[in-house]
């Protein structure tokens, strides 16, 4: 057996429901895949002593697990007031607008189209509720309207998509760009540096309490992968399934239809590059 500390990031081993830090609490959605890995990790948060909880990510459509949510915050003796997204994917957002019918909440979201209420999410924002503080950290490249929530107080960072808790996340081209994702990873990792971050809360699998590892980890793999696809042309794979088929033979073919997301979004940053 693996021992976790040397994988990338340092993945929490156990079950991935419950207490995660002083502040966060995990709730599994049961939409577990190879894509969604475990299932998607539906946040609650507060400080210890308020009464008042910020949801984040409710996920899928799944009337069960949007009252599992609203049942475990009540047990915690928290009230849900407020609901924030991540990025608009259906694991992460579909269920939004049932949980906010269910606790009576805003959305925000960086996306108008998912935005329930009058207040969105832009980059610099401070969400404040019940005493908790949350940064707004915008991180496009896996999504458009893809954001991360830096926690001070627990030293965490929400990542959503943009970094897993096991894996590598894909570039959903052609909304997602690699280059916007390559600048979100060296985002994330000033979090790491400068204002020390070192747990990462994902929006899949197990807490990684390395965050700076795992950036590190995010940024040497596409670094790599990039490099395996500028070869990969030059060796005459010209399409992006015959690139697919030729560097990620190793990896499991369900997983090829995402991998040619990533694929296209790598061609095209290596044609705006000149590269290719």
């Amino acid at each position: 057996m693996t021992d976790a500390a040397a994988l990338p990031g340092q993945p929490r081993g156990g079950v991935l429901d419950g207490p995660a830090t002083a502040r966060a609490i995990n709730v599994l959605a049961p939409n577990a895949s190879p894509m969604t890995l475990d299932g998607t990790n539906t946040w609650i948060l507060s400080e210890p002593d308020s009464e008042l909880a910020v949801v984040i990510d409710p996920g899928p459509l799944d009337d069960v697990h949007l009252r599992n949510v609203v049942d475990t915050a009540e047990k915690a003796g928290k009230r849900v007031a407020l609901t924030l997204l991540t990025h608009g994917h259906p694991d992460h957002a579909e269920g939004a607008t049932r949980f906010a019918e269910l606790t009576g909440t805003k959305v925000r979201a960086l996306d108008p189209a998912l935005r329930l209420g009058d207040e969105g999410l832009v980059a610099g924002d401070v969400v404040r509720t019940g005493g908790l503080e949350l940064r707004v950290v915008p991180t496009p490249g896996h999504t458009a309207d893809s954001l991360c929530f830096h926690l001070p107080a627990d030293r965490a960072v929400l990542t959503g998509d943009t970094i897993l808790g096991r894996g590598t996340t894909v570039v959903a081209h052609p909304d997602g760009r690699l280059g916007d994702y390559l600048d979100t990873l060296r985002r994330l990792r000033s979090l790491t540096v400068d204002d020390g971050v070192h747990t990462v809360l994902p929006g899949h699998g197990p807490v990684l309490d390395d965050a700076q590892g795992a950036v590190e980890y995010y940024l040497a793999h596409r670094a790599h992968r990039l490099a395996q696809i500028e070869t990969a042309v030059e060796d005459g794979y010209r399409t992006p399934s015959e690139v697919v088929a030729h560097v990620y033979a190793d990896v499991d073919r369900s997983l090829w239809p995402a991998a040619e997301l990533s694929v296209r979004a790598q061609l095209d940053y290596l044609r705006e590059h000149g590269l290719i």
